[in-house]
């Protein structure tokens, strides 16, 4: 018996998850393979009970019954996988050959998505409910596209209704996994660092695209947690936090209106009973029964706005003495760029200067610790030791994180380094037709190399790298990644025809690449305290497909990577911001805000 951590491993779980869904119809996790010493596939399904109940058969009758088949019908069963592993190797070959329009596939996008769009809670569809930041992403860009506010609007809500919601931690902060209501209430405990970034990442461009000062706040609080409970001595991010302690799943979290008032006190009792939602019943059921247990999820039930802090510092403290939540300490090259991303972003746009700290420590862990001597990216540390070939995610949410720094902070090695792994993701993941592989062309041999591009509750890496791309060729003016985007854009646009709604992450880079994009080019005598209040004006703009650059005497090496920034320069010894469009630069202002409005008009 083989066991794979899906995380550790998300090539093999591609690979054999499509073998699960072409057999059975459909997929899930556990997730059960039996195959040959090749390790070609003849037998899948998902949950297998330990014996037999209920109609379903449990592994104790099943196993003899494999054995039986296997020695009695091998010649058949070989036939059989032979067949499966062909299937799997022209799948992986095949590539759509249709182009679609990039505009016209986000208007089908926000159709579909307005189809399934819940009007009273926020959110698409009905429970279980997942926060798919992404999605929410891509509506704030459509909604500054089509100029209306319905997008946007949607985005806000589905924004305000979670972090008012039982799915956000009151007390202690971050996002749960998802809610098992229509209604953000129940969640599922467990909180994952992917879900920490991409949601920091959508409160901050909710910010920036609404003007909600709470989203800010959300992701101020967000980043709060991950550095307080996820940060590794090392400064690299773990992967996640449990959901069950003490064997029960979410009983770290919950309170009974009691504990409650033993915590407040009796005259704060009523009203924290009323602000967060607790009854003397409770919300909270047994997993088991159903039946409700009088303890309370809490959530923002007579307030949009969070709760007293003086509430929430006391409950925060008594809640700390009861037994937490295991830890999963690997640390994830992927899930750490995205987690650099948002921090970075987070440091920029909302000035927590904590967070970009942090972004910058995690970058430093993955150089030092989770790249080889070549340079090439690892997939896994944990307590010392790391492992397993970089793939397309690590890459892809890696240089993400990379460029969100460089443009937080402008030291050219972030720049660098992300335009250097760009190179490595083209020459040893791309796909003759269209796309890149999940893994590189020297990693482990496998039954065929998966390329993914729907997006899960993570963004796809093939997205992903399409804005990589795109950025990175307006940053540096390297025609190869512009062209390389481009014919990115046509394969992925070509994928994600019959069901747009389903690649919102590869929507950013398609919107970015339909334009207007901007290049916005700084320069000064030096990067002072006037360059980050100009800074704190253009990063307080939403203008998702812009890029920033930063010229000053300290940073010629930048000139190298970045020709348009070489080709400005300052008039007199001040300030100047030059805004371009497709590297048409307008003249130069030393008004921030005109820089600001430079860079918002149609």
């Amino acid at each position: 018996n083989v066991k794979v951590d899906r995380e550790e491993r998300p090539d093999v779980d591609a690979i054999y998850m499509s073998v699960c869904q072409a057999l059975t119809g459909s997929g899930g996790w556990p997730l059960t393979i039996v195959m040959t010493p090749e390790a070609k596939p003849f037998f899948a399904a998902t949950y297998i009970p330990p014996v037999t109940r209920q109609g379903r058969l449990g592994m104790a009758d099943l196993a003899p019954r494999l054995r039986q088949v296997w020695r009695a019908e091998r010649d058949r069963i070989y036939a059989s996988a032979d067949h499966i592993a062909a299937g799997l190797a022209a799948e992986a070959r095949h590539s759509a050959a249709a182009e679609a329009d990039f505009l016209p596939l986000e208007d089908a996008a926000f159709r579909q998505l307005a189809g399934r769009y819940d009007a009273v809670h926020g959110g698409f569809g009905s429970a279980p409910k997942f926060p798919s930041p992404h999605t929410l992403m891509f509506l704030l860009r459509y909604g500054l596209r089509s100029g209306g506010d319905a997008a946007r609007d949607m985005a806000a809500h589905t924004l305000r209704a979670m972090q008012r919601g039982g799915i956000f931690d009151q007390i202690g902060y971050g996002f749960h996994r998802y809610a098992t209501d229509a209604h953000w209430l129940a969640p599922h405990f467990e909180k994952m660092l992917y879900d920490q970034a991409m949601l920091c990442l959508a409160y901050t461009e909710g910010r920036q695209a609404v003007g909600d000062a709470s989203f800010a706040e959300t992701a101020r609080q967000i980043a709060a947690y991950v550095l307080r409970d996820l940060r590794s001595p090392e400064g690299g991010f773990y992967a996640s936090e449990d959901a069950d302690s003490e064997g029960v799943e979410g009983k770290f979290y919950v309170w009974t209106a009691q504990e409650l008032a033993d915590v407040l006190g009796a005259e704060q009792a009523e009203a924290a009973a009323a602000f967060f939602g607790a009854t003397a019943e409770g919300n909270f059921r047994d997993e088991a029964t159903g039946e409700r247990t009088g303890a309370n999820i809490l959530r923002r039930a007579a307030s949009d706005a969070p709760p007293p802090e003086d509430w929430r510092r006391r409950l925060f403290l008594r809640r700390a003495l009861r037994p937490r939540p295991g830890l999963d300490d690997k640390i994830l090259t992927d899930w750490n760029g995205l987690m650099i991303a948002a921090l970075a972003r987070c440091g920029a746009v909302l000035g927590d200067e904590a967070a970009l700290e942090a972004a910058v420590g995690a970058a430093r862990f993955v150089r030092e610790h989770l790249q080889d001597a070549g340079g090439n990216l690892l997939h896994r540390w944990r307590r010392g030791a790391a492992g397993i070939h970089g793939m397309l995610d690590d890459y892809a949410f890696y240089i993400w994180g990379l460029i969100e720094l460089y443009e937080a902070a402008f030291e050219t090695p972030y720049l660098e380094q992300a335009a250097t792994l760009a190179e490595h993701v083209l020459l040893h993941f791309s796909r003759e037709g269209g796309g890149f592989y999940l893994t590189p062309d020297y990693g482990e041999p496998l039954l065929v190399r998966p390329a993914e591009y729907y997006d899960g509750a993570l963004p796809s890496g093939n997205a992903v790298m399409l804005l990589n791309l795109a950025r990175l060729g307006r940053l540096t003016g390297r025609d190869a990644f512009s062209d390389e985007a481009h014919r990115q854009a046509k394969h992925l646009a070509a994928v994600a025809a019959a069901h747009p709604s389903g690649y919102t992450a590869a929507l950013l880079g398609l919107d970015f690449l339909a334009g207007p994009s901007s290049e916005v080019v700084i320069t000064a005598p030096a990067y002072d305290a006037e360059v980050r209040a100009c800074l704190a004006v253009l990063h307080g703009v939403f203008a998702p497909n812009k890029v920033l650059l930063l010229r000053t005497p300290d940073t010629e090496a930048a000139d190298r990577l970045a020709p348009l920034a070489a080709m400005q320069y300052p008039e007199g010894a001040g300030l100047a911001v030059y805004v371009c469009r497709n590297y048409a630069c307008q003249a130069p202002t030393s008004d921030p805000q005109e820089a600001a409005r430079l860079l918002t008009q149609p």
